[in-house]
């Protein structure tokens, strides 16, 4: 299964890691930050903007392509590549989540998922095989494991049953892999570890994913709405027991600071609707901290948000002119703060990546740090 996919830790500075993953699209740079495209597209950017922010992977949802325009008419327009505009690698999530969080009527059974749609409210199956079967039709390159993503707090039985639930379904998805994927596909499956913020049951299901021997290995159920401080111990719970040779990716992870803490303790990719969403709603990322762009004090602000970035958006246009569109509920104002969030998420890495290379990620944690309490 790894014929397609390689992974090359370059340097380390304690827990945390450079690598590089290497597949047939092209190359990962780790630590990375994957912007989402849920729908086939990173709202309110081309993908060529996206590109050169410095993304090297997008992610795909497999739910909301799977209900619209669904997958196997993806697969007769000749794939997400194509259909984007994006020849570099993609991930999909496995559906899992949306499906928790999303759909009406969920039923749970051994053999799957059956729920109703959001958008129309038909009736629709997911299995860990046909989920498997989706991401091929989409023609995704990192497939995720089907998992159960349960809503905490949750009992310490609920949270068990739906980790050894997700292992078996882990097991099903490898076996639809192996069916559906031939060596050179340039296709790889990672697995999802679960069990909530206990320790003995993120153990149990990390040793018993990597005895699986997948390519990468992500943790689910986080970012579900528990404190910072329990997802970063649910981390350092979690490392120990996942292969230190391979790919660790928190799924839907996170702010700034999240994703800076997460690399410290050997985290190696992330993915998260935040830097897209906060655009559209008037935020911006920088590193000065956050600024809301309504707030009057910028109406006259004739600066960039940041001169010496390389973002168009970040260096280009002044705050009064991103307050003036953000009041006026202007299309081109959340394009400019998405572009500079992406730009910004992206930059974290890039410094980051820098900083482990050197030998300096502490120091690189407090100076990031200081700088957003700092501001301007």
């Amino acid at each position: 299964m790894t014929n397609d996919f390689t992974f090359t830790i370059h340097a380390r500075d304690g827990k945390a890691r450079q690598g590089t993953i290497t597949m047939p699209r092209g190359e990962i740079r780790t630590p990375a930050f994957m912007p989402v495209g849920t729908a086939g597209t990173v709202k309110g950017l081309y993908m060529d903007q996206v590109r050169q922010t410095g993304a090297d992977i997008i992610l795909g949802n497999t739910y909301h392509l799977m209900l619209r325009p669904g997958a196997e008419r993806v697969a007769r327009l000749g794939g997400l590549h194509e259909m984007a505009r994006w020849p570099w690698p993609i991930l999909t999530d496995s559906g899992g989540f949306q499906v928790m969080s999303l759909s009406a009527l969920r039923k749970l059974t051994e053999e799957g998922v059956t729920f109703q749609s959001h958008i129309d409210g038909a009736r629709h199956a997911l299995t860990p095989e046909r989920s498997i079967e989706i991401q091929v039709l989409l023609d995704s390159n990192i497939i995720m494991q089907l998992d159960e993503c349960i809503r905490l707090p949750a009992s310490d039985e609920e949270v068990a049953r739906a980790m050894r639930l997700s292992y078996r379904w882990a097991e099903r998805s490898k076996a639809a892999f192996e069916r559906l994927v031939k060596p050179g596909d340039g296709r790889a499956l990672f697995g999802i570890v679960q069990g909530g913020t206990h320790p003995a049951l993120r153990r149990e299901s990390a040793e018993a994913l990597a005895a699986l021997d997948l390519p990468g290995y992500a943790l689910g159920g986080l970012a579900v709405g528990e404190p910072q401080a329990e997802m970063l111990a649910t981390i350092e719970a979690s490392e120990p027991f996942l292969p230190d040779t391979k790919p660790r990716y928190l799924m839907g992870v996170g702010t700034p600071d999240d994703l800076i803490e997460s690399i410290a303790r050997g985290i190696d990719m992330f993915d998260c609707v935040m830097p897209t969403r906060a655009g559209r709603h008037g935020t911006a990322y920088t590193r000065f901290g956050k600024m809301n762009l309504r707030n009057a004090k910028f109406a006259e602000d004739k600066r960039p948000l940041d001169e010496a970035s390389e973002c168009p958006a970040t260096r280009d246009y002044s705050r009064a002119y991103l307050h003036h569109l953000t009041k006026s509920d202007e299309m081109l104002g959340q394009m400019l703060l998405t572009w500079n969030n992406i730009g910004y998420y992206q930059w974290l890495m890039r410094e980051a990546r820098a900083a482990i290379r050197a030998g300096r990620y502490a120091d690189f944690l407090a100076e990031t740090k200081a700088g957003w309490v700092r501001g301007e």
